[in-house]
């Protein structure tokens, strides 16, 4: 199963040590490979508004789907970026 997600306010080398923190292991941020899944990832950089500049980093998982189910949901969490 393939699943790609998006997440703003996050660089590519955060996402890649998360998902080292979640059993990963690669030698650079492009790849992070764990226990029955991988995860590719890139960044880009988005207008979302006007004037206002975000990166984005899409990360495609791989594995089965009892396996991303809850490695993407635990990536979300420490994806999440609250305000403030």
């Amino acid at each position: 199963m393939r699943r790609e997600r998006r997440f703003r306010g996050i660089s590519q080398r955060l996402a890649a040590h998360y998902l080292r923190n979640l059993g990963g292991e690669g030698e650079t941020d492009d790849r992070i490979e764990g226990d029955g899944w991988h995860a590719e990832l890139s960044a880009e950089q988005v207008n979302p508004v006007a004037s206002i500049t975000l990166t984005e980093v899409t990360v495609v998982f791989v594995g089965p789907e009892a396996v991303l189910d809850p490695l993407i949901e635990d990536f979300a969490r420490k994806a999440m970026r609250a305000g403030g």
